[in-house]
């Protein structure tokens, strides 16, 4: 088994140059599974990880984050980077504590922090300079764990009705500066828009999440250096499940069970 230290190696050397895909598994079953098929890395999804355990997203709690997480990286030997939400505090030094749990408890590669606020709060962003803190003090928490997992800043603005791109990027200008080695904004849906992110903060390595339409030759044309699909696999795999159930339900058959089998012998990822 490959070590935490060998991963992270492993995992900042991907975001030196070229792009790659990192799929989002939701379980230890579909992390196995995205591993066989020959993915570099994996990511969680605090999304996909929620309906798991029949939550709704943002419904969960550090302690059963950090322990899914922890489940996750003992499973495969690719790095994993934690979906980590806002850090699960809104003081920097309640995600300074949350984010060594997740890197020296969860033995992750690398971990994401936001700057949404609390589901209902308002404004939905948090503001500027306590967000540009928070990372600050991520990176201190991953410092002084002498582990070099990578972090990824993330600017929640899209995905809350932002329309001036401007703002995502200062804030994520502000982000690398306060420490974070990834930048991500997802909701970046347009071809203008991946290219004006990925050319306002170059160097830096730029996540982006899948639009339909796009493949990962086309968005590395673009500039992106790494690119998820946040919880698309479990809202598909569950998407399926109940199409089959409920047209069994309705008197129908299982047939279409059949065009969703998984395309290799479960022994070969389980065994």
């Amino acid at each position: 088994m490959q070590t935490q230290a060998q991963k992270i190696a492993a995992f900042r050397a991907l975001h030196e140059r070229g792009c790659f895909q990192m799929p989002n598994p939701w379980d230890v079953g579909s992390a196995r599974y995205l591993e066989v098929l020959g993915f570099k890395a994996l990511a969680s999804t605090s999304a996909g990880f929620a309906w798991s355990m029949g939550r709704l997203d943002y419904g969960l709690k550090v302690d059963e984050v950090v322990a899914h997480l922890a489940l996750l990286t003992a499973a495969v030997e690719l790095p994993v980077n934690a979906d980590f939400e806002g850090g699960f505090a809104v003081e920097p030094e309640g995600v300074a504590a949350n984010v060594t749990r997740a890197v020296v408890e969860g033995g992750v590669a690398g971990l994401s922090i936001e700057d949404r606020a609390e589901p209902g709060a308002s404004p939905p962003l948090l503001e500027f300079d306590l967000s540009v803190a928070r990372i600050k003090a991520a990176r201190a928490a991953i410092d002084a764990t002498g582990t070099g997992v990578l972090l990824t800043a993330r600017c929640e603005g899209l995905l809350i009705g932002m329309t001036d791109l401007s703002e995502i990027i200062q804030r994520l200008k502000a982000y690398a500066e306060a420490g974070a080695d990834c930048l991500f904004a997802p909701g970046l849906k347009h071809d203008e828009q991946v290219r004006e992110v990925c050319a306002a903060l170059a160097p830096k390595p730029i996540n982006v999440i899948a639009q339909r339409g796009w493949t990962a030759d086309h968005m590395a044309s673009l500039g992106v250096r790494r690119i998820s699909v946040g919880g698309t696999l479990a809202f598909a795999a569950y998407g399926g499940a109940t199409q089959v159930a409920k047209a069994w339900l309705d008197g129908g058959t299982i047939d279409g069970a059949a065009e969703l089998a998984p395309p290799m012998p479960f022994p070969k990822v389980f065994g």
